[in-house]
């Protein structure tokens, strides 16, 4: 089911599934573009990639040239706590090749032909806002807006665009097997979780967070690192009544190892959830939005940044896309004043 674009009378793209003889190509294209600097070491690595795409971790399509060459990559792989949500990145196309549709056809592909073909209950992008592109790559082909991750990536990963400061990203998901669920909205994000539910097919129903306490289980919490990014996500697996104390011990850590975002991932399928977020907007947490399918049920991202994020250097390209800074901004001015 590879596609193939005309470049020149003497030059043609294939845009195809990974195999084992691009390994080599994907680590030349990514030097190319960022030298050693990419943050995803696994591009680099001809075995590793092989054997994650044999253990569909990480599943790419490639853009090859006639001319022999790799021109192009993206990829969906394993990073959400279920293996059947799939994220859509890691994409990038030579410069010379960027005006024949590469990179968009590259998208189309991941989306209609891989996705299904290795059986993803839905894929997610985290679409960088210091442009537009990939947003609107993303959405042309279904992917729905529903959360924004403020200063997520550092600028310097960008600096060879013109990048200054950190980096939002738009998290965007296209559905690919509904579910009927509940999720639970804390009061202060109803409003919020109402909107970004409207229009997104995800078999979810929304009904108000109660006042029910926290579970007896003990808290259980999965801390990763990114220190390249100065960034700590934190997926609370289960939160029992030790959950201010248990958090508090994991945050004293990331603050210590000089983490700039904290990012915090809540199960909506909790209707105690009104709680945690009360607790964790006392502490500076702010709203992000939804998270769709994340622990097989949607999850709720909540963060927090230890500097003023920068605003003025998200650029979005929908109106859907900016209410939702909207309500995301207006959450972090609640909690910071």
């Amino acid at each position: 089911m590879s596609t193939v674009l005309n470049i020149s009378g003497d030059e043609h793209i294939t845009i195809d599934t990974f195999q084992p003889g691009d390994a080599l190509g994907v680590g030349d294209l990514f030097r190319k573009v960022y030298g050693e600097d990419y943050p995803v070491k696994l591009v680099y690595d001809p075995e590793g990639l092989v054997k994650a795409f044999e253990k569909h971790e990480n599943i790419p399509a490639v853009a090859r040239s006639s001319k022999g060459i790799v021109v192009g990559y993206v990829s969906i792989f394993r990073s959400a706590p279920v293996e059947t949500v799939y994220e859509g990145g890691q994409g990038l196309v030579l410069a010379d090749y960027r005006e024949h549709g590469t990179f968009r056809e590259l998208i189309r592909y991941y989306s209609e032909v891989l996705a299904p073909a290795y059986g993803a209950d839905a894929v997610f992008g985290e679409a960088v806002c210091n442009h537009i592109y990939s947003q609107k790559a993303w959405a042309m082909h279904g992917a729905i807006e529903t959360a924004l991750e403020v200063d997520l990536m550092p600028g310097a990963v960008y600096a060879k665009e013109g990048t200054t400061g950190r980096v939002a990203t738009l998290h965007m998901t296209r559905m690919y097997r509904p579910m009927e669920h509940t999720v639970y909205a804390p009061r202060q994000y109803e409003e919020a979780m109402r909107f970004i539910y409207d229009g997104f097919t995800s078999g979810a129903r929304v009904a108000k967070a109660t006042d029910e306490s926290a579970e007896r289980e003990p808290t259980s919490i999965e801390s990763s690192h990114f220190e390249f990014a100065h960034v700590t996500r934190m997926t609370v697996r289960q939160a029992g009544q030790d959950f201010p104390a248990v958090f508090e011990e994991y945050e004293r850590d990331a603050l210590q190892k000089g983490m700039v975002v904290i990012q915090v991932w809540l199960k909506l399928s909790w209707p105690f959830i009104a709680g945690l977020t009360d607790w964790l907007s006392g502490r500076g947490y702010f709203f992000g939005g939804i998270l769709p399918r994340w622990f097989g049920e949607d999850g709720l991202l909540m963060q927090k940044i230890a500097v003023r994020p920068n605003w003025e250097g998200i650029m979005l390209y929908s109106d859907r896309a900016k209410d939702i800074l909207a309500a995301v901004r207006e959450d972090w001015q609640r909690v910071t004043t």
